[in-house]
């Protein structure tokens, strides 16, 4: 009887365990992928949509071209997840497995700020293209971007966003009339990596971009158009970017898989505490920053180690902790910071790549190749 693996969710971690397994087993493993969505999309590709480079048809990809041999593609809405029996209730029915893995992301607790769902925010597909058609019709005033939590996804957006914000002011000939201030939750732009921070400091410098580090929105007074941060602060907006509060899928806690928010793990191997039951990517607590390309990594390791343990071999403990991101700089120059969170003992360390034009092909490269690899596109 072929063994069951059953993988909740499909973002960067999903579909890149469900490739792997199938590339090692094909139509000898019975894999089973669920997500309540129809299509993926990239992240990055929000900010794409925000500034108008692209439409949101044109950067989803559509679930039923994720296409691999020994594996089916569920679109349901999980109710319930039950670690122990590893079975899993959908709106469509129930599923057991003997391997489960946790692949679901971060949900947004728009709750957990008062006012924010009543403003505009910029980390949702939904609510990019919301701001993708505001942004013609904002003539003058101030821009405020604000991060209501800590941690969040990919930590170099919020700054993306700025500067990426500054051209497009620019490029209309509206910037003198407008002011841009980034609100974030960290001491610098790009803890890790202080040369990387200190770029991005410098280009806000250099954009008359005002930074609030170490700060977060605690809540938002729509009626008065004020965001007011955890010091009591308060930041007069015209535009509003905000970055919800991240949270594991509350299925999740429900489930008793939970500690603080998160699914915790153990970092090498990705092992929850529950037998044969896994977590990956923005759920879990393994180490990393809540990051696509992070969340691949551990899938890589965690369908490695299911590998040789189908084939009752020594499982290999593969997951380095290492990733890299794209920086938009804005003027088409993009930078690169490389990430080593296990390496050292003391604390994560990150190389800095400096912007440049000729590192955008090395960001749509990221792109393409998973978009073939996924989705044969």
């Amino acid at each position: 009887m072929k063994k069951r693996v059953l993988v909740l969710g499909a973002g960067f971690g999903g579909l890149e365990l469900c490739t792997m397994l199938s590339e090692a087993f094909g139509d000898g493993l019975d894999v089973t992928l669920i997500d309540k969505g129809d299509a993926f999309v990239f992240g990055y590709s929000k900010l794409d949509v925000l500034f108008g480079r692209t439409t949101l048809d044109a950067v989803r990809l559509p679930y039923k071209e994720f296409v691999k041999p020994g594996v089916r593609f569920l679109q349901e809405t999980i109710a319930s997840v039950d670690p122990v029996a590893k079975r899993v209730t959908t709106d469509r029915g129930t599923h057991e497995a003997d391997f489960l893995v946790v692949a679901l992301g971060a949900d947004y607790d728009f709750d957990a700020t008062p006012g924010l769902a009543d403003t505009t925010e910029f980390y949702t597909v939904a609510g990019a293209a919301r701001l993708g058609k505001i942004l013609p019709t904002f003539t003058k005033g101030r821009v405020l971007i604000g991060v209501c939590g800590a941690p969040f996804k990919c930590p170099p957006a919020p700054s993306e966003a700025a500067l990426m914000m500054h051209d497009y002011l620019t490029t209309r000939g509206i910037r003198s009339a407008c002011d841009i201030t980034l609100i974030l939750p960290l001491e610098t732009p790009v803890p890790p990596s202080p040369e990387t921070s200190r770029a991005l400091l410098a280009a806000f410098a250099e954009r008359n971009i005002t930074f609030v580090a170490d700060r977060e929105v605690k809540s938002i007074d729509t009626r008065r158009r004020v965001a007011i941060i955890d010091d009591g602060r308060e930041f007069p907006y015209d535009l509003f970017l905000g970055v919800p509060v991240n949270r594991a899928p509350k299925i999740l806690e429900d489930s008793g898989m939970t500690e603080d928010g998160y699914v915790p793990v153990k970092p090498k191997t990705l092992e929850s505490r529950f037998p044969d039951v896994y977590a990956v990517g923005d759920c879990a607590r393994q180490g990393t920053p809540k990051a696509g390309v992070f969340a691949e990594g551990a899938a890589r390791a965690v369908a490695t180690t299911l590998i040789a343990r189908l084939r009752n071999n020594e499982a290999p403990l593969t997951h380095a902790g290492t990733g890299s991101c794209y920086i938009e700089f804005g003027a088409g120059r993009i930078g690169r910071v490389d990430v080593d969170f296990f390496s050292n003992p003391d604390h994560p360390t990150g190389t800095y790549h400096e912007p440049s034009v000729a590192l955008r092909a090395d960001k749509e490269h990221f792109g393409a190749s998973r978009r073939a690899r996924w989705f044969n596109r």
